[in-house]
């Protein structure tokens, strides 16, 4: 050994005698002189290969020229001579034995307020040089931890990203090399590490997220609120890189920080908002070191959840399919913490950015799967929560938020969450998006049991069937929130849902009459079917199930009804879906319709019930005369409610309201729900009013005033006195002058019904002015422009050659030559010189010899 020793100090002695001139060269003012003399150092020595011992020997002489060369001018200089350090304390045995050379030096190069190194190549070589010296000299630096420190606070915020990573590498293995100094001056680097961590390199980022780990870890603790707030954000940065590093940290500081039991409740939210992240990999490793962390926790808490470590081990009813229930400290963790992390919840719900309320509504989920039935003691702020993020306009928050409603409803009891829900749901002008209350609702019911919920049906129906529920709103998404509140009772319940049918009914009522899109429409008439479906009946057996009742609940508030009144439109709804069930039931809908269309009633109501009547009559078997009761009820319809809404009054709403009722005047006549006697017993009162209604302003008014009178000639044309007959066609000859062409051709074939309805008590000789006009106005239309004008009135002349043929040649002859075209009026004679002594007698003889 001292043979050995005495070799190693004789090379070391013979390199150094060898290197004599080229370390004096080091102070020349030569630059190339001192550039030479160190790259001659360097060969001579780290790269000749001697030994370490020797090696020793050699930088216990040359160190202190050696670092002086750290400030030299020229940057090649301070080039080699950093790699020459770095080769030396990387070959030496005892690198330790130079720190008090080396750290001040390093400290006063490096560590001031203004970096003196220029180069940044420079800079990092250095810092990887003290990252070596570091992890060769370990416990050995505590006495240069200020100079330590003083270096990282600088070289951390350096310029040069590649120097602040090495930095960041240092300060981590410095942390750990001496922890029991290391504490005392920790702190002072979580100011630029906190400026680093938000780099625009995420190798930077992720660096100084692993650096601030094992500050924190090492130091005193007492910047951890300093702290939390940006590592927060790396939980959110689009680099899965920096997200698995600060999921690391976070998990590292729950098992192993001293203080963690203080920041347990600001820990665990970013741990487990790493379960849901969109990368396996890091929710693979946030779920493992929660469940470490939980496992720790159990054995340090053992003797405190003793009683739930023996009896609570199976996981509670209906937990949700496919689900890992987490093991007990987990949840005990979350339990203990949950009261604190809601306001948090909370706040960050409603955060201006997208992806942190994305985060936190996963979040949320995640913490009430921990928590389990003990949620409840929170649930009030958590359905406030709940209510705001559903107004949502971000699609995964509110899925998110929906998902965690359902848990509250998969593990609180119905009577707690209803009691709070259904108030809301039945004050919805409380919030200014009143649809979230229901939407909440929905959810919450989809994650109940049917067990649970079957008690509570009753109390829900009654709640959504309420008019400030049912029928205050008309907005889509409110209505679409309603419907889906009904189908989770239906698909939750089933058969169940019998008990409550006729309230669900109302509701999908008050639902399609509200919508104005046909789609919403279609689905509330979907889940109507599969309301009967559950009790095994079609819509229409449903609807006689409830007709009875669906006709109360809207009679009751009949006399109040505006254009403005939801109950106008469910009496549509009823009326039409019901089919032929609507006429088993007239005796209570009468009154209803009776009422609606009384005279002294808001018009644009009663426009809206005669066009629906005006439907349901043309189709009368199949509606309200499938019984064949409704005939019971048309004189009296017609007399009470018809002929009064007939009269003329001022006003462009009156007219349009008249023209409705004639619609519904033309079905009633065509439906066959009136026989010819009724209709011919208020032929008095109605007659004067449909003569009225050819004069109407409305082409359509005119239109229908004409069919109508049509088919009364039709019915009961042959039954009229001719003195009610010669009072139709002067009104009737008035609209073959129409500005529209289908009045005139409406009107044409009235007094062709007219013609045909001269009966055998009709005498032409004492009704042969009548006869004369009627004659003379049909002779000018029959030069009428229009070629199907002239063909029609030709037809009903021809009729009019068998009622009077004598007087109808008379005039034919004399305007004859004064047509532009003659060729009508021709055929006209043609047909009556045809007719046989019989044919052309007067119309009275000729009933005399039959």
């Amino acid at each position: 050994m001292a043979a050995t020793a005495g070799g190693d100090q004789h090379v070391s002695s013979e390199v150094l005698r060898g290197l004599a001139h080229h370390l004096n060269c080091l102070n020349e003012d030569n630059k190339a002189t001192r550039k030479r003399a160190l790259e001659v150092i360097k060969k001579e020595t780290v790269d000749k290969g001697l030994s370490s011992d020797v090696l020793q020997e050699i930088l216990s002489a040359l160190v202190k020229p050696l670092l002086k060369c750290l400030s030299d001018p020229m940057e090649r200089c301070r080039e080699t001579a950093i790699a020459v350090i770095t080769d030396f304390i990387r070959c030496v045995p005892k690198p330790e034995e130079f720190l008090p050379y080396l750290m001040p030096c390093l400290a006063q190069r490096f560590g001031e307020n203004e970096i003196l190194e220029p180069a940044e190549e420079l800079r990092l070589s250095a810092v990887e040089m003290l990252s070596l010296t570091v992890e060769v000299c370990g416990k050995h630096l505590a006495p240069y931890v200020s100079e330590m420190i003083k270096i990282l606070q600088r070289t951390i915020v350096d310029p040069f990203p590649d120097v602040k990573r090495e930095s960041c590498k240092c300060t981590a293995n410095f942390a750990q090399s001496v922890p029991e100094h290391f504490h005392m001056q920790a702190d002072s680097l979580v100011k630029p590490l906190m400026i680093t961590i938000t780099h625009q390199h995420s190798r930077v980022r992720v660096a100084a997220i692993e650096a601030t780990g094992a500050v924190m870890q090492h130091g005193s603790g007492r910047n951890m609120d300093d702290v939390l707030p940006h590592l927060t954000q790396r939980f959110l940065d689009d680099s899965p890189q920096v997200r698995k590093a600060a999921t690391a940290v976070v998990g590292c500081w729950l098992l192993h920080l001293r203080d963690r039991y203080s920041y347990f409740h600001k820990l665990i939210p970013l741990l487990l908002s790493s379960t849901t992240d969109e990368i396996p990999e890091i929710r693979l490793l946030a779920a493992d070191l929660w469940k470490q962390a939980g496992t720790q926790w159990e054995k340090e808490n053992e003797e405190d959840i003793k009683d739930k470590m023996d009896f609570l081990l199976s996981p509670p009813a209906h937990y949700p399919p496919g689900v890992d229930r987490p093991v007990l400290g987990c949840r005990e963790l979350v339990i203990r913490n949950l009261g604190r992390l809601i306001p948090g919840i909370t706040h960050d719900l409603t955060d201006w950015l997208v992806p942190t309320r994305i985060k936190t509504s996963q979040l949320l989920s995640v913490l009430l799967l921990h928590a389990e039935d003990h949620s409840t003691q929170h649930l009030q702020p958590l359905l406030e929560t709940l209510y705001r993020t559903c107004a949502e306009t971000e699609k995964e928050v509110v899925k998110n938020c929906l998902a965690a409603g359902k848990l509250i409803g998969t593990f609180v009891p119905p009577p707690v969450f209803l009691k709070l829900l259904l108030d809301h749901v039945n004050a919805p002008h409380s919030s200014a998006h009143p649809w979230a209350p229901l939407m909440v609702l929905t959810a919450v019911l989809e994650g109940c049991s049917k067990p649970l919920l079957k008690p509570h049906l009753q109390q829900i129906a009654d709640t959504l069937v309420q008019p400030s529920v049912c029928q205050e709103y008309q907005q889509a998404v409110y209505l679409q929130q309603l419907l889906a509140c009904v189908d989770v009772l239906l698909h939750q319940c089933e058969s169940d849902c019998g008990a409550v049918s006729l309230q669900l009914l109302q509701v999908l009522i008050s639902i399609q009459s509200l919508s104005a899109e046909p789609q919403l429409s279609a689905r509330a008439l979907e889940s109507a079917h599969f309301l009967g479906k559950v009790q095994d009946l079609d819509l229409m057996e449903l609807y006689r199930q409830h007709m009875g009742q669906l006709l109360d609940w809207l009679f009751a508030s009949v006399s109040n009804w505006s254009s403005y009144s939801p109950q106008r439109l469910q009496l549509h709804i009823i009326v039409t879906q019901s089919g032929p069930v609507i006429g088993e039931f007239l005796n209570q809908l009468m009154p209803i319709i009776n009422s609606c269309l009384q005279p002294d009633r808001d018009k644009e109501m009663r426009m809206s019930i005669f066009t629906m009547l005006a439907k349901l009559l043309l189709d009368g078997n199949n509606t309200l005369d499938s019984q064949g009761h409704f005939r019971n009820e048309a004189e009296s319809f017609l007399s009470y409610i018809l002929i009064p809404n007939l009269v003329w009054k001022a006003g462009r709403t009156a007219g349009a309201l008249r023209t409705s009722a004639l619609s519904c005047l033309l079905a009633l006549l065509h439906g066959g729900a009136i026989t010819p006697g009724q209709l011919l017993c208020l032929e008095e009162r109605l007659s004067p009013q449909v003569l009225s209604a050819l004069e109407e302003d409305s082409q359509m008014g005119r239109l229908l005033a004409c069919r109508s009178l049509s088919v009364m000639l039709t019915l009961i044309g042959r039954s009229m006195n001719q003195d009610t007959l010669n009072k139709i066609y002067p009104e009737l000859l008035k609209r073959l002058d129409d500005s529209s062409a289908e009045v005139r051709a409406a009107a044409l074939r009235g007094v062709g019904l007219w013609l045909s309805s001269l009966a055998k008590d009709y005498s032409p000789e004492l009704c042969a002015p009548h006869l004369q006009l009627l004659f003379q106005q049909l002779l000018l239309h029959l030069d009428d422009p229009n070629l199907t004008v002239q063909d029609q009135v030709l037809e009903i002349l021809k009729k009019g050659s068998e009622v009077h043929p004598v007087l109808l040649k008379r005039e034919a002859e004399a305007v004859k030559d004064k047509h532009r075209s003659p060729v009508y009026c021709e055929l006209l004679l043609q047909h009556i010189s045809s007719l046989s002594a019989e044919t052309t007698a007067p119309c009275s003889e000729k009933l005399q010899n039959a």
